[in-house]
Protein backbone atom coordinates (compact mmCIF):
# COMPACT_ATOMS: atom_id res chain seq x y z
CA UNK A 1 0.00 0.00 0.00
CA UNK A 2 1.56 3.22 -1.10
CA UNK A 3 1.96 6.20 1.93
CA UNK A 4 0.13 8.83 1.68
CA UNK A 5 1.68 12.10 1.25
CA UNK A 6 2.81 14.46 3.92
CA UNK A 7 0.00 17.20 4.55
CA UNK A 8 -0.07 19.77 7.15
CA UNK A 9 -3.23 21.77 8.19
CA UNK A 10 -2.93 25.67 7.45
CA UNK A 11 -5.35 28.57 8.22
CA UNK A 12 -8.04 29.88 6.24
CA UNK A 13 -9.75 33.19 6.77
CA UNK A 14 -13.09 31.47 8.97
CA UNK A 15 -16.48 32.06 7.26
CA UNK A 16 -17.25 35.49 7.33
CA UNK A 17 -14.15 36.35 6.84
CA UNK A 18 -13.06 36.62 2.96
CA UNK A 19 -11.98 39.14 0.96
CA UNK A 20 -9.39 41.89 2.42
CA UNK A 21 -8.04 39.13 4.88
CA UNK A 22 -8.13 35.99 2.65
CA UNK A 23 -5.16 33.79 2.17
CA UNK A 24 -2.20 34.90 -0.40
CA UNK A 25 -1.90 32.23 -2.83
CA UNK A 26 0.47 32.29 -5.97
CA UNK A 27 -0.21 29.59 -8.78
CA UNK A 28 3.04 28.68 -11.09
CA UNK A 29 2.04 28.66 -14.93
CA UNK A 30 0.99 24.96 -14.84
CA UNK A 31 -1.21 25.32 -12.23
CA UNK A 32 -2.75 28.15 -13.65
CA UNK A 33 -3.26 25.96 -16.98
CA UNK A 34 -4.73 23.38 -14.75
CA UNK A 35 -7.56 25.94 -13.65
CA UNK A 36 -8.33 28.13 -16.16
CA UNK A 37 -7.58 25.46 -19.18
CA UNK A 38 -7.70 22.22 -18.05
CA UNK A 39 -10.51 22.15 -15.39
CA UNK A 40 -8.35 19.82 -13.42
CA UNK A 41 -10.39 18.33 -10.49
CA UNK A 42 -7.32 18.24 -8.25
CA UNK A 43 -7.53 22.22 -8.65
CA UNK A 44 -11.35 22.45 -7.38
CA UNK A 45 -10.35 23.59 -3.97
CA UNK A 46 -8.78 26.16 -5.22
CA UNK A 47 -11.86 27.03 -7.60
CA UNK A 48 -13.80 26.71 -4.60
CA UNK A 49 -11.55 28.57 -1.83
CA UNK A 50 -11.09 31.77 -4.49
CA UNK A 51 -14.37 32.02 -5.21
CA UNK A 52 -15.50 32.19 -1.10
CA UNK A 53 -12.74 34.83 -1.20
CA UNK A 54 -10.47 32.61 1.77
CA UNK A 55 -7.57 32.56 -0.81
CA UNK A 56 -6.34 35.87 -2.99
CA UNK A 57 -4.44 34.37 -6.10
CA UNK A 58 -1.52 37.27 -5.98
CA UNK A 59 0.37 37.42 -9.21
CA UNK A 60 3.06 40.03 -10.93
CA UNK A 61 3.09 41.51 -14.30
CA UNK A 62 5.84 38.72 -15.07
CA UNK A 63 4.03 35.65 -13.91
CA UNK A 64 0.95 37.19 -16.87
CA UNK A 65 3.68 37.22 -19.53
CA UNK A 66 5.17 33.61 -18.31
CA UNK A 67 1.92 32.67 -19.31
CA UNK A 68 1.26 34.42 -22.51
CA UNK A 69 4.34 32.71 -23.66
CA UNK A 70 2.75 29.40 -22.91
CA UNK A 71 -0.40 29.79 -24.27
CA UNK A 72 1.81 30.40 -28.05
CA UNK A 73 3.42 26.92 -27.76
CA UNK A 74 2.31 24.68 -30.66
CA UNK A 75 1.17 22.05 -28.02
CA UNK A 76 -1.13 24.32 -26.45
CA UNK A 77 -2.87 25.64 -29.12
CA UNK A 78 -4.75 22.44 -30.02
CA UNK A 79 -5.70 22.19 -26.01
CA UNK A 80 -7.18 25.61 -26.82
CA UNK A 81 -9.01 25.03 -29.79
CA UNK A 82 -10.53 22.03 -27.98
CA UNK A 83 -11.91 23.66 -24.80
CA UNK A 84 -13.39 26.60 -26.93
CA UNK A 85 -11.03 29.11 -25.80
CA UNK A 86 -8.46 31.65 -27.36
CA UNK A 87 -4.92 32.88 -25.76
CA UNK A 88 -6.90 36.04 -25.44
CA UNK A 89 -9.74 34.57 -23.37
CA UNK A 90 -7.95 32.93 -21.44
CA UNK A 91 -5.33 35.98 -20.33
CA UNK A 92 -8.79 37.88 -19.29
CA UNK A 93 -9.93 35.07 -16.79
CA UNK A 94 -6.64 35.24 -15.59
CA UNK A 95 -5.83 38.86 -15.40
CA UNK A 96 -9.82 38.91 -13.59
CA UNK A 97 -8.83 36.72 -11.09
CA UNK A 98 -5.56 37.66 -10.03
CA UNK A 99 -4.98 40.48 -7.42
CA UNK A 100 -1.56 42.46 -9.22
CA UNK A 101 0.94 43.10 -6.62
CA UNK A 102 4.85 44.65 -7.19
CA UNK A 103 7.64 42.00 -8.33
CA UNK A 104 9.06 40.96 -5.00
CA UNK A 105 12.39 40.92 -3.91
CA UNK A 106 14.54 38.03 -4.72
CA UNK A 107 15.00 35.79 -1.25
CA UNK A 108 17.37 33.78 0.18
CA UNK A 109 16.07 30.88 -1.16
CA UNK A 110 17.07 30.42 -4.47
CA UNK A 111 15.71 27.55 -6.74
CA UNK A 112 17.38 25.72 -8.77
CA UNK A 113 15.43 26.49 -11.99
CA UNK A 114 15.86 30.69 -12.53
CA UNK A 115 12.32 30.27 -14.03
CA UNK A 116 10.81 29.47 -11.24
CA UNK A 117 12.58 31.90 -8.63
CA UNK A 118 9.67 34.76 -8.95
CA UNK A 119 7.20 32.60 -7.52
CA UNK A 120 9.06 31.54 -4.50
CA UNK A 121 10.25 35.19 -4.23
CA UNK A 122 6.49 36.54 -4.46
CA UNK A 123 5.44 33.65 -2.02
CA UNK A 124 7.97 34.68 1.05
CA UNK A 125 7.46 38.30 0.23
CA UNK A 126 3.00 37.40 0.99
CA UNK A 127 3.63 34.65 3.40
CA UNK A 128 1.41 32.71 0.61
CA UNK A 129 1.00 28.85 -0.53
CA UNK A 130 2.86 27.87 -3.17
CA UNK A 131 0.94 25.33 -5.39
CA UNK A 132 3.58 24.10 -7.73
CA UNK A 133 4.06 20.22 -9.94
CA UNK A 134 7.85 21.80 -10.37
CA UNK A 135 10.39 19.39 -8.49
CA UNK A 136 13.17 22.30 -8.24
CA UNK A 137 9.79 24.26 -6.38
CA UNK A 138 9.06 21.27 -4.50
CA UNK A 139 12.05 20.29 -3.10
CA UNK A 140 12.18 23.50 -1.44
CA UNK A 141 9.52 23.22 0.60
CA UNK A 142 11.30 23.37 4.25
CA UNK A 143 13.53 26.26 3.03
CA UNK A 144 10.22 28.05 2.32
CA UNK A 145 8.46 27.20 5.12
CA UNK A 146 11.20 28.68 7.10
CA UNK A 147 10.48 31.85 5.86
CA UNK A 148 6.68 31.58 6.19
CA UNK A 149 5.52 30.63 2.88
CA UNK A 150 4.24 27.03 2.08
CA UNK A 151 4.81 25.37 -1.22
CA UNK A 152 2.68 22.40 -2.14
CA UNK A 153 1.05 20.63 -5.20
CA UNK A 154 -2.65 20.90 -3.94
CA UNK A 155 -5.41 21.65 -1.06
CA UNK A 156 -7.47 19.34 -0.46
CA UNK A 157 -10.60 18.84 1.88
CA UNK A 158 -10.85 15.96 3.70
CA UNK A 159 -13.76 14.21 5.11
CA UNK A 160 -12.25 13.66 8.05
CA UNK A 161 -13.21 16.89 9.54
CA UNK A 162 -9.83 19.32 8.71
CA UNK A 163 -12.21 20.92 6.40
CA UNK A 164 -15.56 20.82 4.95
CA UNK A 165 -17.27 21.66 1.59
CA UNK A 166 -20.89 22.84 1.71
CA UNK A 167 -23.34 21.60 -0.66
CA UNK A 168 -23.12 24.93 -1.81
CA UNK A 169 -19.21 24.38 -2.37
CA UNK A 170 -18.14 26.51 -0.52
CA UNK A 171 -15.89 25.78 2.06
CA UNK A 172 -17.15 25.99 5.98
CA UNK A 173 -14.29 25.45 8.11
CA UNK A 174 -11.30 27.47 8.58
CA UNK A 175 -8.51 25.21 7.60
CA UNK A 176 -7.74 23.35 4.20
CA UNK A 177 -5.23 20.76 4.22
CA UNK A 178 -2.14 21.53 2.27
CA UNK A 179 -0.80 17.99 0.23
CA UNK A 180 2.86 18.47 0.07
Amino acid sequence: MAARPPRCVLPLPGHGQAGADARALVLDTNIVLDLLLFADAAVAPVRTLLHAQRLCWVATPPMRDELARVLAYPQIAPRLAFYGLTAGELLQSYEAQVRWVAVAPRVSAVCKDADDQHFIDLAVAHRAILLSKDKAVLCMQKRLLALGAHAATAIVFEANGWADVSSAGTATTPCAALMA
